[in-house]
């Protein structure tokens, strides 16, 4: 299957999102045309207004609902590639449903438009995530693409509206990732484009989506805000702090992903963990506390935890590890490190005035 190349006009969608309007930038930094997508014409300004110096390489449409039959049957005509990120991550949901039936039929919805009416598309890259892989356990694994999170869809199955909002969102992305998987293994013979997985673990970075205030920022940005920027780390304990993470990527190597993934002929037909590697909360703020010269945030001094206690510290355990061998081997992708990503950050907040 050809690889897909500059100037090609790329789709993504939910381009307003976190991980998507870097994913957009990227492309256009590279020389494709992009048309993203977003849920509404109020949404589209803060794009149109970033990207307004590409001109007619880059354009925004309105779906408003992507779990309504055909939704993207327009947007997806006279595209060469898709990048479909747009997903609810939220832990808010009551019935499980309220992330499961838009993360699937979103899925499924944009690939069943390319089959219709995407004749020129050649590959379509959806970005999954760990959550699909994972299980919690007791003990230490190292999980590689073969693995699949079973359990969270039969504590979903069993507790339904109970089950734990983490396992609610992991069984999300696990059934739109197995549905995108069945969808294209059905019909791969009649269509002209491969299919690409990307799963990432927890993402961080510079947010350049629309938020106006720290309260704006996306489910992981803010837990990045609230635990690394805020002086308290909003009252979480040290033993927390200490406790508390798995593994993660900077959202600019993630989008960087996206992109490779386009280009790449051996990415076709193939699930690909990105993960940068292991991390503590504590990890983040000893790395903020060590920037030199210190932010200058709104919130004033940083949070100090209990310094070292993190990854490097001998009694810390990180159950989830990643065999990330498959990115590197495929994608080539060069990660940024802790140090890299908070300073970048806090710099964003800086400029932000927060």
């Amino acid at each position: 299957m050809p690889a897909v190349q500059p100037p090609c006009k790329v789709l993504v969608s939910g381009a307003n999102g976190y991980i998507a309007v870097w994913v957009v930038r990227t492309l256009l930094e590279k020389g494709y045309s992009v048309r993203g997508t977003t849920r509404s014409e109020e949404k589209a300004v803060h794009l149109r207004q970033m990207f307004s110096s590409y001109g007619d390489k880059h354009e925004v449409v309105v779906v408003e609902d992507i779990t309504k039959e055909g939704a993207f049957d327009e947007a997806v005509k006279g595209v060469d590639a898709i990048e479909h990120t747009a997903s609810p991550f939220h832990m808010n949901a009551d019935d499980p449903n309220e992330l499961i039936v838009p993360a699937v039929n979103g899925t499924v919805g944009i690939l069943k438009s390319a089959l219709k009416y995407g004749q020129s598309v050649k590959r379509i890259v959806v970005t999954s995530s760990g959550a699909a892989i994972l299980r919690e356990q007791s003990t230490p694994r190292t999980f590689s693409e073969l693995d699949w999170n079973e359990q969270c869809l039969e504590i979903v199955k069993e507790k339904g509206r109970e089950a734990p909002n983490m396992m609610k969102y992991r069984a999300s992305k696990t059934l739109a990732e197995k549905a995108a998987w069945e969808f294209w293994n059905t019909h791969k013979a009649s269509v002209g484009w491969d299919l690409t997985v990307l799963n990432p673990p927890f993402v961080f970075g510079p947010a350049i989506n629309e938020a106006t205030t720290p309260s704006g920022l996306g489910t992981s940005s803010k837990l990045f805000y609230d635990y690394v920027a805020h002086p308290t780390s909003s009252g979480a304990t040290n033993e927390f702090l200490a406790s508390v993470g798995t593994t993660w990527i900077d959202v600019r190597d993630l989008a960087e992903a996206h992109a490779i993934s386009l280009e790449k002929e051996a990415a076709g037909g193939e699930r690909i963990i990105v993960s940068a590697g292991l991390w503590k909360w504590q990890d983040f703020i000893d790395a903020a506390n060590a920037i030199s010269p210190p932010p200058k945030l709104a919130t004033g001094a940083l949070p100090k935890g209990n310094p070292g206690a993190g990854t490097e510290h001998p009694s810390t355990v990180h159950l989830v590890h990643y065999d990330n061998a498959k990115a590197a081997r495929i994608l080539g992708i060069k990660y940024r490190t802790i140090a890299e990503t908070t300073k970048d950050t806090l710099a964003d907040y800086e400029a932000k005035g927060w």
